[in-house]
């Protein structure tokens, strides 16, 4: 099962948050030889998507993955919103794909 990360944006400003991955027992997983991908949605099962850049950190033993969304990207959002994310990573020898974070991500409307 995924963590839960609850997220805000601000409509038009850059974004950026971490995400740490563990297991179950708490532990960070060590994302080396893995590659990461974020999606963000209205709803769950909806046909648009927005895609969050995601990133493994320099040092991918550490589990953080890095989203970002640039202010254009967060200026195209519907504000004020209530969006769901998830955050998958793939083992790149296997392919083996897994759901590791989702949440909610409420985006705050500009001026």
């Amino acid at each position: 099962m995924a963590a839960v990360a609850n997220l805000r944006i601000d409509q038009g400003a850059s974004f950026s948050s971490d995400v740490t991955v563990t297991n179950s027992e708490g532990t960070v997983v060590d994302l080396t030889g893995y590659t990461t991908e974020a999606k963000m949605a209205k709803s769950y099962g909806a046909d648009s998507t927005v895609t969050i850049t995601s990133a493994l950190a320099s040092d991918p033993t550490t589990g953080v993955v890095e989203l970002t969304l640039t202010d254009t990207q967060t200026g195209a959002l519907d504000a004020p919103a209530r969006y769901v994310y998830d955050v998958y990573i793939t083992q790149t020898s296997t392919s083996t794909v897994t759901r590791v974070i989702e949440g909610v991500i409420t985006v705050n409307p500009k001026v």
